[in-house]
This record gives structure tokens, sequence and C-alpha cells, in this order.
């Protein structure tokens, strides 16, 4: 994600905070502050009421980032690399390469998370049972370590239990999903997931609308009604794709730009040629230095179209894939890095380039195939 910062790295991944956290800092102390059940109503004075608030959210959210590790050590043992761990104001994200198709796998991955979740909300359930028991909790230290035990325990039990909704895009639907490719083709797997999760999401949708104490189901319901659709898309791709080659796709001949071509000059370039995309290169030097596309010009006035130059506007990121690489790995990799065009290689030569349009264009005359 552009818009998430790195914080550290745990097992090897990055753990980035994605710019939403920076709501959770604020929100959530403040519900905890004013919830006596929950959180520290009750304390005086303020700042340590607060503090307190801002400790319980930095604890929870570091629950949330123990069970995105759950997934990805398994993961890990199954061989997938994480890109990241990207923290956001709805929970944790982790990227992994690839989604396995081994319905075993896919579920161990997908219940670990959870499990982990559980693991900890059991284990600080039992603490907090054992200093009431003591009659210790008067004591105002031991009191807050007591809610903040009890709290812990109590959410990380509840993300237990939604977690493992069968609706796509948390755990339950990709376990539900398992358990479906082990009794037909994994596509048509995905879609019996994915219509449950949309079910799943219209139900939630509706009780927010009926309850006004939980119209906060509504947020709930579209982010999985969302999320369920995505899962079927990329899905829908990714099966359609396999068995083909990125030499399959590429376009092989390649029309190079200099980068003090004027925006005018590209454009009559665009109109000739017809291809939407072109790598760029240094007038002096012939090293190519971005990719200039018509989405990178449309922000342009008309009335500058002679006067910006296209090492104004071009991405400078280049992307680089192997002409035998599968074209399901050109659009993981487009995906991972933002990118809509991706420069093909063969023995370290540049033998042509590919595009999402050529993938998009691919699938759509493919069609959808059921593996």
């Amino acid at each position: 994600m552009k818009t998430s910062i790195q914080i550290g790295k745990v097992m090897g991944i990055p753990i980035k905070i994605h710019i939403s956290f920076l709501l959770v800092l604020v929100l959530f102390p403040y519900v905890f502050s004013k919830d006596a059940e929950f959180g520290f109503a009750d304390v005086t004075p303020a700042p340590l009421r607060y503090a307190l608030a801002l400790t319980l959210t930095i604890l929870l959210f570091s629950c949330v980032l123990l069970h995105e590790l759950g997934h990805s050590w398994v993961a890990m043992r199954y061989g997938i690399k994480i890109r990241s761990i990207t923290l956001i104001i709805l929970g944790g994200i982790a990227a992994m390469d690839e989604v396995p198709r081994d319905p075993r796998a896919e579920m161990r991955i997908s219940i670990a998370g959870p499990l982990v979740s559980l693991t900890i909300g059991v284990l600080c359930y039992l603490a907090y049972l054992g200093l009431g028991s003591y009659g210790i909790v008067q004591i105002p230290t031991i009191s807050y370590i007591s809610r903040f035990l009890g709290s812990i325990a109590y959410i990380n039990i509840v993300l237990f239990v939604f977690n493992l909704i069968p609706a796509f895009p948390m755990d339950g639907g990709r376990v539900l999903r398992a358990w479906y490719v082990k009794r037909m083709p994994y596509l048509q797997a995905t879609r019996k997931a994915v219509n449950i999760g949309k079910m799943f999401a219209i139900i939630m949708a509706v009780f927010g609308l009926l309850v006004p104490s939980a119209v906060w189901f509504i947020l709930i319901a579209f982010f999985i009604y969302i999320g369920a659709s995505e899962e079927e898309k990329y899905t829908e791709m990714s099966v359609t794709l396999e068995g083909i080659k990125v030499r399959d796709l590429m376009t092989r001949e390649i029309a190079y730009v200099q980068d003090n071509l004027t925006i005018s000059e590209l454009l009559r370039l665009m109109f000739e040629k017809k291809h939407l995309g072109y790598p760029v290169v240094d007038q002096f030097t012939g090293k190519i230095v971005g990719i200039v596309t018509f989405t990178d010009i449309r922000g342009v006035p008309m009335s500058e179209h002679g006067n910006v130059l296209v090492r104004e506007v071009m991405a400078k990121k280049v992307s680089f894939i192997p002409e035998d690489a599968d074209a399901v790995d050109a659009l993981k990799m487009m995906s991972a890095e933002n990118v809509g065009q991706l420069l093909v290689q063969d023995n370290g030569s540049i033998t042509g380039i590919v595009s999402g349009t050529d993938l998009t264009r691919s699938i759509e005359v493919l069609g959808y195939r059921e593996q």
C-alpha cells in the first residue's frame, strides 16, 4: 500500500501501518475512555484515563498483529512468501504472494489466525480470573492490569468468533472454500463461498438498518460484500490465465519514446501505434528511465501539451518479468507493485511489454474456465 509506512520487521516480514490506522489511535482511546465496562471511564485524573485507554488500544492491535503473524507463520511453512503485514482501521492484512489451491493448506493457514486470537483470549481470561481469586484487584495498578486482561480476553474471543463467519474476506470464508474445494472445482467452490458471504453481508446490513444501536453492522456488511466480490473477481482472473505464459500475451513490437518528447508528440504516437503505454528512454544515454501511459497525461491541460515533457509525467518505476513467467504471475506483480505495464525480458534482453489491458482482454476472450 502506498499510503502505508513500515515500522519494523517480524520473522523477516515488513510490518506496516496504513494511514487509516491514525484514526484508530484517536477513536479507540476515546471510546475506551468513555466506556465503564471495558474501558476506564471511572478513572481519574483525565490524563491517566486517556493514557490507559491508549495503552489498551495498542495492546489490542498488537493482538491483531499476532493474529496475522499466525497466518503468516503457517503460510511460510508451506513455502508461501509474505510480502508484508499492514495494520488498518478494521484490523490487519497479511499480503501473501499466492493463495494455496491445496484445500488442506488453505484451511490450516486460514484457521491459524483465529486460533491465535482464541489462545490469547483464553490465556488472558485465565489470568484475569487468577488476579480476581487473590482479592488484590483493589490495588490501583493491579486493577488496571485486571481490566486490560479482561478487555483483551473478551475482544480476542469476539474476534475469534467474528473471523470464523463463513464469509470472504474473513478467515471463515477461506475455511468454507477449502471445504468446498474437496467436493468441486476451485472456481465453483469460490463462487459458492462468495455467495454465502454476500448473504451474510445482506443480513448484517438489514440488521444494522433495523437496530439503531447496531448501525456499525452496515459498515461491516459493506466491507464483507466488497471483499467477497473482489475475491471472486481475482479468482476468476487467475483461473482463466492458468497455463498461459507472458510470451503468449505480450506485445513484441515495442515503441520507445524519448524523455524529452512533448505530450502533443506522444499523443500523435499513441494515435499512430494504437498503444497506450510506452517505455521511456533517456535522450542521451538511451537507458530506460520510466514508463508513460495515457493515464499519466490525462491530467495535463490541453493548452500545455506542447510544453510539458514526457519526463515530467512518466512513472519512474519500471518492473520487469521473464517472458516464460506465468501470466498469473504478471497479474500478481502488477497488483503487488501497483503498476499497469511490465517490460518482458529474455536472457537480459527486452523482448516485449505486457499490460493490464492485455491480461483483461485475454480473460474476456478466453472466458472464465472452471478448473
